[in-house]
């Protein structure tokens, strides 16, 4: 896959501890450095209780170096419970996309959102609810254009113990479908715009 240039995009995963934040952003980030070639840099930070308190993870990626590590005008915000999509919506820039967990997530700050209900999706048709961050991951791969569905995939196939690659494949594979089914093809037309308008 060629790599899309990327000048400076950057991606806040945020919800509760418990929900697999931390490994999503990781995951996301090995597979943009080792499988796209892109630049990337990862902070995280957790509440005061790991399980139940708040939980969140920054990407920066860039066809670049990157200057500055961490995230403050936010091209993405996943929020997967109200609590953090209410603290972090306000670093969401100007044209960025908000995705949210649409069960936990009630009362949106904007009508400009895509959302599923990703908990609920791994329960129900995956039969693990701990696979919810994997049916995100899914869920991006088809939002963001300079993901590679397969290359993904793959990235996540290693970094995960055998026991439990094909369940994650499988949730991997549902939020995929399920985003291009619900949020259609051009989703991620907001970031090809903001490109052909600073050229």
């Amino acid at each position: 896959m060629k790599q899309q240039q990327l000048h400076r995009f950057e991606i806040r995963f945020s919800g509760l501890g418990g929900q697999g934040i931390i490994t999503l952003g990781r995951v996301m980030g090995q597979g943009l450095a080792l499988g796209h070639g892109y630049n990337v840099t990862q902070t995280q930070s957790y509440g005061p209780e790991a399980r139940g308190g708040s939980s969140r993870c920054d990407l920066v990626i860039s066809s670049e170096p990157i200057s500055y590590p961490k995230a403050e005008s936010l091209d993405l915000l996943v929020a997967l419970s109200q609590e953090a999509c209410n603290a972090y919506y306000p670093y969401l820039k100007p044209g960025g996309a908000l995705v949210l967990e649409s069960d936990l997530v009630r009362q949106p700050p904007t009508n400009r959102f895509l959302g599923l209900p990703f908990t609920r999706l791994a329960r129900d048709k995956v039969g693990v609810a701990q696979a919810m961050n994997t049916v995100v991951l899914g869920a991006l791969s088809h939002l963001l254009p300079f993901i590679g569905q397969s290359i993904m995939r793959k990235s996540l196939e290693s970094s995960l113990p055998a026991k439990i690659r094909a369940v994650n494949v499988k949730a991997f594979n549902l939020g995929h479908r399920l985003a291009k089914k619900e949020w259609g093809d051009d989703a991620g037309e907001v970031w090809r715009v903001d490109e052909s308008e600073s050229d």
